[in-house]
Order: C-alpha cells, then structure tokens, then sequence
C-alpha cells in the first residue's frame, strides 16, 4: 500500500462481491506481514471442467491457490486495487 491515508478498508464479503464483479482487480490486507502478497480471482476457462476460484500471489512472488482463514474472513482491513497499475 502506498498511502494508508488513501486507502479505504473493506471485509471480506466486499472483497468477494468486488473480486467476482471487477476482473484484473486483487485485494490484500493490511494486517499481513509479506509485502506484495494479495489474492484475485482466477476465471474459469471452462466452466464445464474448471470453477472460479481464488489465487494468492505470495511474498516471494509465486501463485497458489488460496482458502480463507477465520481471521481473514472476519477481517476488516481488506483493501481492494487493480493489477493493472493503482495500488492499495
């Protein structure tokens, strides 16, 4: 995140509602500790062999699928940017 005084913080239910509705967008959250970690949601490319589900680009920069913990889940501090450029 650049400027927490810009940043705007959501849940997870906005996160998901946002993910679903805007593609090239990820969401991370302030309260974890990798720097360049955030989560979008990989499309299907075939819906009759493959769901949407969402990814995690971890702090060492790969991509893995991704489950929501409690914590994440309840969070509050979610903050949602574009892959192609703006940031959180």
């Amino acid at each position: 995140m650049e400027d927490e005084a810009k940043s705007i913080y959501v849940n997870f239910g906005e996160v998901i509602k946002h993910l679903k509705a805007a593609p090239f967008h990820y969401a991370e959250r302030k309260g974890w500790n990798g720097k360049g970690m955030y989560i979008f949601l990989h499309p299907s490319a075939n819906e009759n062999i493959e769901l949407p589900y969402l990814k995690m680009r971890t702090a060492d920069g790969k991509l893995v699928p991704w489950l929501a913990s409690q914590t994440d889940i309840l969070a509050e501090d979610w903050c949602i940017g574009e892959l192609t450029g703006s940031s959180c």
